[in-house]
């Protein structure tokens, strides 16, 4: 295909994702019924910031553009996308690197995460019956001529000894912090609960650490992180609070909660399900110089970081762990 055809089906993709058909809501339903922490309501979120943020024309031909690809690409690579499983459609934007591109891809998707990207290659099928010649699936990728695999710390060192040998981007572990100086309004924090509670907290993006000033008072915080109280209804989330709140009464340590997320005092960037670590500092300056060197860090929310409640809503060119996919892909 041309790359004004693969524009066009994505701009219908876009339309087809926000509409109301009957297929495509069966689809989500079932993506919520094999994975009980894909609720309708954060696909539906994921769903709206890929319709907005990627699948727009308009951003779609400048992105592309300046890159300069060509309109056919006559060197075809076959990449192999490993994609992880964490949030919906966690996977959405290497794929659409590599199609855009004009590669082939050979994805192997999450077993936690299949349903959606496989329907979606089903409906682009359906109108352009040469997205099986550029769109695979294999639970084995070998044979490909490029990898891009996101996964855990763990399976990293899987993907570097399979892959390394190939041109191939790498992703491991990370988390989103936010800076807060103790005059953020009651609306910025309630931003800052979306930042924290989305897709339960288990995106790479999402706010897992606040650094605060001494003396800061939360309970401002707690009250606004309230917006999120229903997520204490569900059923894998409240199995997590109720174990990370049996961990720190059993061990004597201390910790504040509003019934739907823990704070706890801790020097990790990292923290478990349903848990805010949370550091004080005495001076700003040294706490941004950290986290700007390091590599745990998505992205920084609040002071000289992104505004409040867009940890979650990347543009295209907000590349995973900073490596630029679409560069990778011009110059295989």
């Amino acid at each position: 295909m041309y790359l004004q055809q693969r524009l066009d089906l994505l701009e219908k993709l876009g339309e087809y994702i926000s509409s109301k058909n009957e297929k495509w809501l069966n689809t989500i339903q079932k993506a919520h019924w094999e994975n009980g922490w894909f609720t309708p309501e954060f696909i539906q979120y994921a769903v709206n910031n890929i319709k907005v943020e990627y699948l727009q024309r308009q951003k779609l031909e400048a992105w592309v553009n300046h890159y300069g690809f060509p309109a056919e690409n006559t060197h075809k690579k076959n990449v192999g996308v490993v994609m992880a499983g964490n949030i919906p459609f966690v996977g959405f934007h290497d794929f659409l690197c590599v199609f855009l591109s004009g590669h082939r891809q050979t994805i192997k998707p999450s077993s936690t995460d299949q349903v959606l990207i496989r329907h979606l290659v089903d409906q682009l099928s359906s109108w352009n019956s040469s997205i099986r010649d550029c769109i695979s699936f294999s639970d084995m990728l070998k044979g490909c001529d490029a990898y891009i695999a996101t996964g855990s710390n763990n399976s990293s060192r899987y993907f570097d000894y399979y892959f390394g040998k190939y041109p191939n981007i790498i992703r491991r572990n990370r988390t989103s912090v936010a800076v807060l100086t103790g005059d953020e309004t009651m609306e910025d924090l309630s931003k800052l609960s979306d930042d924290v509670y989305q897709y339960f907290g288990l995106g790479c993006r999402n706010v897992t650490k606040i650094y605060i000033p001494r003396h800061y008072d939360f309970v401002p915080l707690l009250e606004a992180f309230k917006k999120y109280d229903r997520l204490a209804d569900h059923n894998k989330y409240k199995n997590n609070y109720d174990y990370q709140l049996a961990l720190l009464i059993i061990n004597k340590q201390y910790y504040m909660t509003n019934g739907s997320i823990i704070l706890h005092e801790h020097t990790s960037v990292f923290s478990a399900i349903s848990r805010l670590n949370y550091e004080f500092y005495d001076e700003l300056s040294p706490v941004l110089e950290s986290l700007a060197v390091n590599k745990n860090i998505q992205c920084t929310v609040g002071t000289k970081g992104l505004p409040f409640g867009t940890a979650q809503v990347p543009g295209l060119k907000e590349y995973a762990d900073g490596i630029d996919t679409m560069l990778f892909l011009r110059d295989l």
